[in-house]
């Protein structure tokens, strides 16, 4: 099958080509609960590009056995082949893929209590393991899988499976205690954040204060459910003041998480309320005291759960999230991440083979 390869890492981001085409083993069947997909869609994720620029390397390949390896972790197709032990999926279904496959086939405790994301010796497509969906085929397990509603395609939701499902999973924690007439600032609009704002005003009634330094993404977002929008120009803590009182929010997502966007987001956020750092990329910097005296609570959020890539399916379904997506070729991959590195990309980028 054919497959975008990354043979090294790239510290400086500065290489013209990041992947090569190329030809390599069809996945197999190992065990009786596999499943082979024929990938329809890959998601083209920032995360891709920090694997490139070795950020993941100390994690993920101290040993520098990972490489060569094919990236992508987000990802939706059709069933091609199925285990002898796999029930209620065939030849044919189109699904979405959780991204992290249980090391235990689900026996851990964490994947007992539904912490997908936590499981033990987790097997992480496109990330700590060879293989990725920027390939043909793809092998995964059938705990996995999710049907794609019928009124969606695997192009319209790959992104989802990571991209989504993270933003589904911090605006879910955020809305458990937003009430109406409080605020909650989204900073970054960009792939993740224009997720996470129709999430939130499907599942709240707070007020969404957006905060973007692009102008262009800012107008594109505010008609996804922005109440307001702040463009950064040095003036965006007390344009947020402003509209909050002088408190701040109940609620804060940062989706950029570096370049100082961590102490802006803390300075957004109301004493009492809750800071949510998606993005990563900087420190986060606050005295103990100022925790302390504020009872701000700082959470971080890693992609979502099974159960809850379930759930934001259910809400796509009914046409109350959406993808802004640009699609490649499978064979335009290495095009597909230099426009993300660039800025250039609407939304999410999608290779499709």
């Amino acid at each position: 099958m054919k497959a975008q390869v990354l043979h090294s890492y790239d510290p400086e981001m500065k290489q013209d080509v990041w992947v090569k085409e190329e030809e390599v083993p069809n996945p197999k069947l190992e065990k009786a609960s596999d499943v082979i997909v024929k990938i329809g869609a890959a998601g083209v994720c920032r995360t891709d590009l920090h694997v490139i620029e070795g950020e993941w390397r100390h994690i993920q390949d101290p040993d520098d056995k990972l490489l060569p390896c094919v990236m992508g972790h987000e990802n939706a197709g059709w069933i091609e082949e199925v285990g002898s032990d796999v029930e209620g999926f065939k030849k044919g279904d189109s699904v979405i893929l959780h991204p992290i496959i249980s090391g235990t086939n689900g026996t851990c405790l964490s994947c007992r209590k539904g912490l997908d994301t936590h499981a033990e010796n987790g097997i992480f497509p496109g990330l700590n393991v060879k293989e990725g969906g920027y390939s043909e085929l793809l092998k995964t397990s059938v705990r996995n899988l999710i049907k794609i509603p019928n009124t969606l395609t695997p192009k319209d939701v790959a992104p989802f499976s990571d991209a989504g499902l993270t933003a589904y999973r911090v605006a879910k924690k955020a809305t458990r205690h937003l009430l109406p007439g409080e605020n909650c600032v989204v900073i970054g609009a960009g792939g993740l954040g224009h997720i996470a704002i129709q999430c939130l005003k499907a599942m709240c009634a707070a007020n969404i204060i957006i905060v973007e330094k692009s102008e262009t993404a800012l107008k594109h977002a505010m008609p996804l459910g922005g109440d307001h929008g702040v463009l950064i120009d040095g003036n965006e803590v007390e344009r947020v003041m402003e509209l909050t009182k002088g408190l701040g929010a109940e609620a804060v997502i940062d989706m950029v998480g570096e370049k100082g966007s961590t102490s802006m987001g803390l300075s957004m956020t109301k004493n009492t309320g809750s800071y949510y750092i998606v993005g990563y990329g900087e420190d986060i910097k606050i005295k103990s005291v100022d925790m302390i005296i504020s009872e701000r609570n700082i959470i971080g959020n890693l992609i979502g759960t099974w159960s809850e890539l379930y759930e934001l399916m259910e809400l796509a379904n009914k046409d109350l999230v959406r993808l802004s997506m640009q699609e490649y070729k499978l064979s335009e991959a290495n095009k597909a991440l230099h426009d993300l590195n660039n800025g250039l990309v609407k939304g999410r980028a999608v290779l499709v083979p």
